[in-house]
């Protein structure tokens, strides 16, 4: 099995990176781009300013709100350059699938042509080249760095080999971000001074989608609604939302009038749609029939059907039931 070698930056970063992906296009890389999140703020500047950096960070927050962000500022102001990537000292770790004995990084995923059955990992090889990595003294920084990606979605003989990385003195830093970072070990959360990343306000939202160009997203209530103060998120639901095809959102504008409707739309969501699109389409309406209708049994109905397919049920099945049954309900 060949193992990521990596150590940089991801070159392909996901939607909810845009903001990132700016401030690498223009070389810079400052705490001030960091909009909502003075307490991450402070904390990271104090460390550089008193020289004092924790063996492991915990950055931990809602997706898209500038986690990743802050970790490229942080080692970018420890480093004392903005150029990151390819650097000696860097080591950037995130999820990977396993596809014939190779493992794929989420980012080299969108240039290939495999298609996971299942969701990407850090898996213990990745746990042991950061062991490695850490081995060694720094070449051109204060300290070596590592960043792990979604470290929520470590496999457990990860997260027991990354436990005892932690508690072995290095010369280097980890920094863990996570969405969901009550999925983490509690070993691992203790070791780690947690930096805390909050959804924005209204006002932040505008101001943060308006400097990326996508002023428009706050026109829809639905895509702000499942946004939920988080910029990154709402910029992917956006452009989700423009993938989708026109004509079946259309048809799904409102619920089918009749069986015979209900039985062909679940044929064309089956068809048209992969299992990720068929799980934000849920998503998407429920706010979007809460909106139109107002009716509570749509969202539990809505969340039945997302639990099943989570399950793995046919998703075909799930779309009957869910339009058939709630028709005539």
């Amino acid at each position: 099995m060949s193992l990521p070698t990596t150590v940089s930056i991801p070159t392909t970063p996901m939607k909810s990176e845009r903001e990132n992906l700016k401030s690498e296009e223009r070389g810079i890389f400052e705490f001030s781009s960091l909009v909502g999140q003075s307490t991450a703020v402070s904390l990271l500047e104090g460390a550089i300013a008193t020289n004092r950096i924790a063996p492991a960070y915990l950055f931990a927050g809602t997706d898209g709100v500038g986690k990743t962000l802050a970790a490229r500022t942080f080692i970018a102001q420890l480093f004392d350059t903005h150029n990151l990537t390819n650097h000696p000292d860097l080591l950037w770790v995130e999820p990977t699938y396993l596809h014939q004995g190779e493992l794929i990084n989420q980012s080299d995923l969108a240039h290939s042509e495999v298609k996971p059955k299942s969701p990407p990992h850090i898996r213990i090889e990745q746990i042991r080249a950061i062991a490695q990595f850490l081995s060694c003294c720094a070449l051109t920084a204060p300290c070596k760095i590592v960043v792990i990606q979604d470290a929520d979605r470590m496999a457990v003989a990860a997260a027991n080999a990354l436990l005892k990385t932690l508690e072995e003195p290095t010369s280097g830093s980890i920094i863990l971000i996570s969405s969901q970072p009550q999925k983490l070990l509690p070993t691992i959360a203790s070791r780690c001074q947690a930096i805390p990343f909050h959804r924005l306000n209204g006002s932040n939202m505008v101001r943060v989608l308006e400097r990326l160009g996508n002023a428009e997203i706050i026109d829809n209530p639905s895509i702000v609604a499942l946004a939920a103060g988080s910029p990154g998120q709402a910029i992917a639901h956006y452009n989700q939302l423009g993938s989708m095809p026109k004509v079946l959102l259309e048809q799904l504008d409102v619920p089918p009038a009749n069986a015979s409707n209900a039985m062909r739309l679940a044929k064309e969501i089956d068809t048209m749609l992969d299992f990720d699109r068929q799980l934000w389409l849920l998503d998407y309406l429920q706010h979007r029939w809460w909106r139109s209708l107002g009716n509570r049994n749509w969202i539990e109905k809505l969340a039945a059907a997302k639990a099943a397919l989570l399950k793995m049920a046919s998703s075909r099945l799930v779309w009957e039931v869910l339009l058939l049954v709630e028709k005539s309900g």
